[in-house]
């Protein structure tokens, strides 16, 4: 009994650090655009505020990569989230004291976008050697980190309108900055018993063309890996769509139907509860499933469907039947897809092509607003729908003539420190799944 309560204490550790650190993001994402329009009055210092934050996230993402396979992903996770809560901390400190300018804010705003970009991208390379130590299947770990994603997404941002309202802005933001410290003292405490990474070798440590060298590796690899290039290029497409989705096309169906901010937050509660049972199901059952047929299957059901109601104007309640059912379909796709992520990346280029993946992923979501924004005014909400719905469907429904994704069901060892793991004791009909 003591030795399953050690083995899975950095799992559990490490979830509930991302469930802290999830929710306190979704906190500074309501708190943070609401004190710079309640301070400045302008929605295009809080769009640039936005701007600073992100670029340095993606860029910090990918440059990230090499520091993190070089000194470690938990190193880098805890000091990330540690420097996180020394600068967040200061906006309210400096605002309280009524020093924090606009250009001093843009500074602190884009050094807290520039920790949390390799910080988040650390934490994700900790999961095989998590998984490992665990002794559990990758999907459950996966479908677990789905789950604590979902639930932490709906229940920060109800939080954080229930700070802001209370509290006021400035007051969230200390509550955003004490999670990175809680979060960073979790991960320590909980991850000590993890081996140290596997010191690189000599010539891989230099400064200048080996950190160039390390980075190109990376990159290198991802290239030439067509399952994992497909997937990056696949989820940076559909971020793009849900992207314009979530902040321009249905906020305007709410508007042009009458129905107010309530079914707005009615819909999206519904599909973020519906996904976080979705991800508790995948990690229940995922590692029994063929990977490539519940891929084709949850993103025909959460795709377009979603789309397709929205632009028929259908009634509420048909409305919210079928974003429940799309959100429960969508919580299997990132439990499945992050374990082929994770199993085929070796323990060596873990921080540098993880990094390179999720950066990708997230590229193009900055446009997505623009893109929806630019059609909707162009050829109408109803067109627009009907057409990021087929864009959906086809960009999600590719890999069913592409040969090379079946290689998704092709369940593969974990590595660590370059040497293939045993994988996690199956029951007899887990082993027989894994056959088929």
């Amino acid at each position: 009994m003591s030795r399953t309560r050690t083995t899975r204490r950095p799992l559990y550790g490490w979830l509930t650090a991302e469930a802290v650190s999830l929710a306190g993001t979704r906190v500074s994402m309501i708190a943070l655009p609401f004190l710079v329009l309640t301070t400045t009055g302008s929605a295009t210092k809080t769009g640039l505020v936005a701007l600073f934050e992100m670029l340095p996230m993606v860029l910090l993402k990918v440059l990230g990569g090499p520091v993190i396979d070089r000194i470690g992903a938990r190193r880098v996770s805890i000091g990330c989230d540690l420097g996180s809560l020394g600068v967040v901390g200061a906006i309210p400190a400096l605002h309280e004291a009524g020093v924090l300018s606009f250009p001093a804010l843009l500074g602190l705003v884009a050094v807290a976008g520039a920790l949390r970009g390799p910080g988040d991208a650390a934490k994700q390379a900790l999961v095989p050697v998590i998984v490992e130590h665990a002794r559990v299947p990758m999907e459950r770990v996966t479908g677990l980190a789905g789950t604590v994603e979902r639930a932490s997404s709906m229940l920060g941002a109800g939080l954080a309108g229930a700070l802001v309202a209370t509290l006021g802005a400035t007051n969230a933001l200390v509550v955003d900055a004490a999670s990175f410290g809680f979060s960073a003292l979790v991960l320590a405490w909980s991850t000590r018993t993890l081996p140290a990474p596997a010191p690189a070798p000599a010539e891989e440590g230099e400064a200048g063309d080996g950190y160039v060298r390390r980075l190109r590796e990376g990159w290198d690899f991802l290239r030439r890996d067509r399952v994992l290039l497909g997937i990056t290029g696949m989820v940076a497409l559909t971020n793009l769509l849900d992207a314009a989705y979530s902040t321009v096309l249905v906020p305007v169906w709410a508007v042009d139907a009458g129905r107010g901010a309530g079914a707005i937050g009615l819909v999206f509660a519904v599909f973020s509860g519906a996904s976080a049972l979705g991800s508790v199901c995948a990690a229940t059952w995922a590692a029994r499933l063929s990977r490539y047929r519940t891929y084709l299957v949850a993103f025909l059901i959460c795709g377009a469907p979603r789309y397709a109601v929205f632009a028929l104007d259908a009634p509420l309640w048909l409305l919210v039947g079928v974003v429940a059912v799309s959100g429960f379909a969508a919580g299997f796709i990132n439990p499945v897809l992050g374990a082929v992520i994770f199993e085929r990346i070796p323990a060596p280029l873990m921080g540098r092509v993880s990094s390179l993946t999720t950066a990708m992923c997230f590229a193009l979501m900055p446009l997505g607003g623009m893109v929806g924004g630019l059609l909707v005014s162009g050829v109408g909400l109803p067109v627009t729908l009907l057409a990021a719905g087929a864009a959906y469907l086809v960009v999600t429904m590719l890999p069913a003539v592409d040969p090379r994704w079946r290689e998704i069901d092709e369940r593969r060892p974990v590595e660590l420190g370059g040497e293939p793991a045993r994988e996690p004791d199956r029951e007899p009909d887990q082993e027989k799944a894994a056959a088929t």
